[in-house]
């Protein structure tokens, strides 16, 4: 396959189904233009998850860009439901039979969601009918447990954080109802963001919309820029994955402007200027405007250097975002040069360092790299292992390898570190 034969599949299946580039862009979150750039070839449609996603979108079976066809599950990030489950393990289809038990494994792990489906329903029913809270708790206590759910993202513990996130989100909203001030809405804001990004990283997009609806909805009571900011970010990244990066980008402009206003006089403004700057910068690159996406990673990257109490963890994560944009607008080879002398030791959490290796796997899958790809990703999991496990995109990754590269060195490794069996709640 040529890297244009896939965008040419892609153009004459839509036409023939009759959608237009910004029906084929809202259903996979691209724009028109990256959609058409991808067709033509401009920008190479070689990334297994993209072409998985206008697999799906299109009805196609991603066989016809010689990918295996494991389900759309892992493409979308919808929960397996009991049901589904039971047809995928029993292994009644004769498509199972003589597959290696390793592999068999590591392709149920891609199938579906490992955060328990029971834990997903408590936040989707918290997120549909706002809950109370067991007792009645003042903003302090609401705070303690903002601080701990953090250090749960902090270690990439979401199982844990997605089973705490309902009491978090009663505990803050009936204390801000108690107190009505502008310090406890601003922490029922935070726990709504602090959600939008745990439920986005599982792939729980609808949810992750409405906790960023309710973020920017709570950050406006709370009269206080760097929410409102924070806030703007979390609606922002949700909009870009609906495939409206130019509104998520006049969103985050709108955050960048209010914290200006402020001077940037404390270290909270500073970090999410830098914060929602990058972010601002990375959405750009979604719509496929390279000028503009790297004309502001190089404004976020100045304002880096001009608060040298941030520079340790400032730059990194700054290169980081360098590298992301190259990798969107499909140059892994810039996005690794970018990235070269990014070390684990420079980002202070788990978190972090894993969402670092993921990110280089992401790369060098892009590139056709599979020993490199597998290297990350086992670095990845060894930092923080829910973010190869429980990330469905970054998943999907793992298995192509295991499923394509069997033999490449590190691959047998990290078979083994992602054919943990899913957990099949009872409905």
């Amino acid at each position: 396959m040529t890297l244009r034969h896939a965008g040419e599949i892609v153009r004459s299946v839509r036409r023939a189904k009759g959608l237009t580039l910004t029906d084929l862009g809202r259903l996979t979150g691209y724009s028109a233009s990256q959609v058409s750039r991808l067709e033509r070839g401009i920008v190479p449609l070689t990334d297994t998850v993209v072409l998985r996603s206008f697999a799906a979108a299109l009805g196609l079976s991603p066989t016809v860009f010689g990918l295996l066809d494991i389900g759309v599950h892992a493409m979308t990030g919808h929960a397996v439901t009991p049901s589904h489950a039971a047809d995928t393990v029993s292994g009644g289809s004769s498509d199972d039979e003589g597959t290696d038990p390793m592999r068999r494994r590591t392709l149920l792990t891609a199938a579906g969601l490992s955060i328990p489906l029971s834990l997903l329903r408590g936040v989707d029913d918290a997120l549909a009918v706002p809950q109370l809270p067991d007792r009645p708790a003042g903003p302090e206590e609401a705070a303690q447990l903002l601080r701990a759910a953090r250090r749960q993202f902090d270690v990439s513990d979401l199982s844990g954080l997605t089973a705490a996130l309902p009491g978090l989100l009663a505990t803050a909203r009936g204390a801000a109802d108690q107190a009505n001030t502008p310090a406890a809405w601003a922490l029922v804001s935070a726990s709504y963001g602090l959600a939008t990004d745990t439920l986005n990283k599982i792939g729980s997009k609808s949810s992750a919309q409405i906790a960023a609806e309710r973020a920017v909805l709570y950050a406006d009571r709370s009269e206080e820029p760097v929410t409102r900011a924070a806030s703007m970010r979390a609606r922002g990244m949700m909009l870009r994955k609906q495939g409206r990066p130019d509104l998520a980008a006049i969103l985050m402009t709108r955050g960048v402007d209010q914290l200006e206003a402020t001077g940037l006089k404390t270290t909270a403004q500073v970090d999410m200027y830098l914060r929602i700057l990058c972010a601002r910068a990375y959405t750009y690159s979604w719509a496929g405007d390279r000028d503009r996406a790297l004309e502001g990673i190089a404004e976020a990257e100045h304002a880096a250097v001009r608060v040298p109490a941030m520079s340790p963890t400032a730059k990194p994560f700054t290169v980081l975002y360098r590298s992301n944009i190259h990798y969107v607008l499909g140059d892994a080879g810039s996005a690794l040069h970018a990235a070269q002398n990014l070390r684990d030791e420079m980002f202070f959490t788990p978190e972090r360092r894993g969402r670092l290796n993921t990110d280089l796997a992401r790369y060098w899958a892009q590139w056709g790299k599979p020993e490199q790809t597998a290297a990350a990703l086992l670095a990845a999991h060894q930092h923080a292992p829910a973010e190869v496990l429980d990330r469905p995109s970054i998943r999907m990754i793992a298995a192509e390898l295991v499923e394509r590269h069997p033999r490449v060195a590190g691959v047998s490794q990290l078979a083994r570190a992602i054919s943990r069996p899913l957990t099949m709640p009872v409905a």
